[in-house]
């Protein structure tokens, strides 16, 4: 199932309790990843990643595309940062960290398994309230 497939990869890319956390949303948990999970699968699995700038106004707003290679899969996806969706004030490399969490978590499985990546959203942030995916 899906929670046994998720489970062996945080297990595979050795994934801890600082990497990974889980959000409510209504009645659902959904797992997030943070930026050191993410590097680490990156570095596991040598995944390459090519970015451009797609649209960039400094301080307002930045689309990045990332173009991703592992192995012989590739991908391509898109990060963005705007001022309603990103609360810092540089959005070009928060579009990149956006855009490389997809495409890292899409390479290798975790987002058809409904995992997002901590870069992904301002709201996905950790705090203490919030269950450790890997111990429940």
């Amino acid at each position: 199932n899906n929670k046994e497939r998720l489970i062996s990869l945080y297990k595979f890319y050795k994934l801890d309790k600082e990497d990974v956390f889980t959000l409510k949303f209504g009645a659902s948990k959904v797992p997030i990843i943070t930026r050191t999970g993410i590097d680490k699968i990156q570095a596991t699995e040598n995944i390459k990643i090519k970015f451009k700038e797609i649209e960039y106004t400094p301080g307002i707003s930045a689309a990045i595309k990332a173009k991703a290679k592992w192995n012989d899969r590739s991908i391509e996806t898109y990060g963005e940062a705007n001022k309603d969706n990103n609360k810092m004030n540089y959005p070009l490399a928060m579009a990149e960290k956006r855009a490389m969490s997809r495409a890292i978590l899409k390479l290798t499985g975790f987002y058809e398994l409904g995992v997002f990546g901590e870069d992904e959203s301002d709201g996905f942030k950790k705090n203490e309230n919030q269950i450790n995916q890997i111990n429940n």
